[in-house]
């Protein structure tokens, strides 16, 4: 998956920057079909996610079992690399995720609500031109309104 846009530091070494863009590629290729291929390519075995929410598992593990929890509930889900921002061996990325709740989720089936809900990245990535540990933002509060699953009193 091509970003959208890519921003290097000033002065960055093209080669580690284009290897750094190559492991965004794989892992949002990853968010964005859910083949854990891609994610096999992008993180390192003992990857280690610094925000992990309560209930997911550490490692590889945990963005496999988050994509699938996803998909469960928004079936056709895109991922979108809207900005990539490369600086030494770390990038930042925003995303734009979108799709239609036709699945299911907490219990609760969707009616084809339209999703549109942006995320931000940090990874560094390590050895190999893998990722070796993230730290990310979702606006999941957007999603559970789209879908429906909250309202906030206003």
């Amino acid at each position: 998956m091509a970003p959208a846009a890519v921003h290097t530091a000033a002065g960055a070494d093209l080669a580690q920057a284009r290897a750094v863009v190559h492991t965004a590629q794989l892992l949002y290729t990853f968010w964005n079909t859910g083949d854990t291929t891609f994610l096999d390519q992008a993180v390192t075995p003992d990857f280690r996610d610094n925000t992990l929410p309560r209930g997911r598992p550490q490692g590889p593990a945990g963005p496999i079992a988050a994509s699938a929890a996803f998909r469960t509930a928004v079936p056709d889900l895109i991922c979108q690399l809207a900005d990539l921002y490369v600086t030494g061996d770390t990038f930042t990325a925003r995303l734009v995720f979108q799709g239609h709740f036709t699945g299911t989720d907490r219990g609760i089936q969707g009616r084809g609500q339209p999703i549109n809900f942006n995320a931000i990245d940090i990874q560094h990535v390590g050895a190999e031109s893998r990722i070796a540990e993230d730290w990310h933002l979702e606006d999941n509060l957007t999603f559970l309104q789209q879908a429906g699953l909250v309202t906030i009193a206003g």
